[in-house]
């Protein structure tokens, strides 16, 4: 078996500080979790290690290690995927990625990769920057 990460858009989140002030507001400092309809099927392989990598604008920034997958039920009755979070947000280097809907699969050798720790502490260039930087190969 061979981990596997996620791919996902994270809607109305400009920045990663975005991502992090809403999952303190929603969360506190216990796990997030991202609430999904489909269930993955290849479960075991990202439980096994993988992330959850967030694509902001069009451009991948950041990553969460990805600790379980809960059923869950939705005010509804309809039981999703609560895809479960380590609290801790990795930034990543800027690798653009074209719109897609839901969630993809992302195998290891295709994820960008983390910034140096103390990095994310730097002024972090504008996203539009970031991803002409990323396109011509500087990443």
């Amino acid at each position: 078996m061979m981990m596997i990460h996620l791919l996902k858009l994270c809607v109305g989140a400009e920045r990663v500080e975005d991502l992090l002030a809403w999952q303190a507001a929603h969360y506190g400092t216990g796990p997030a979790a991202h609430v999904t309809r489909m269930w993955p099927k290849r479960s075991e392989e990202i439980l096994d290690g993988g992330s959850l990598y967030w694509v902001f604008k069009g451009v991948i920034l950041a990553r969460q290690r990805i600790l379980g997958l809960e059923e869950r039920p939705g005010a509804d009755g309809i039981t999703r995927c609560a895809i479960v979070l380590d609290r801790e947000v990795v930034r990543t280097e800027a690798l653009p990625r074209r719109p897609f809907q839901g969630w993809r699969y992302l195998a290891p050798e295709d994820a960008p990769r983390d910034l140096a720790k103390g990095r994310d502490r730097e002024d972090v260039l504008p996203r539009e920057l970031q991803a002409a930087l990323a396109e011509i190969g500087l990443r």
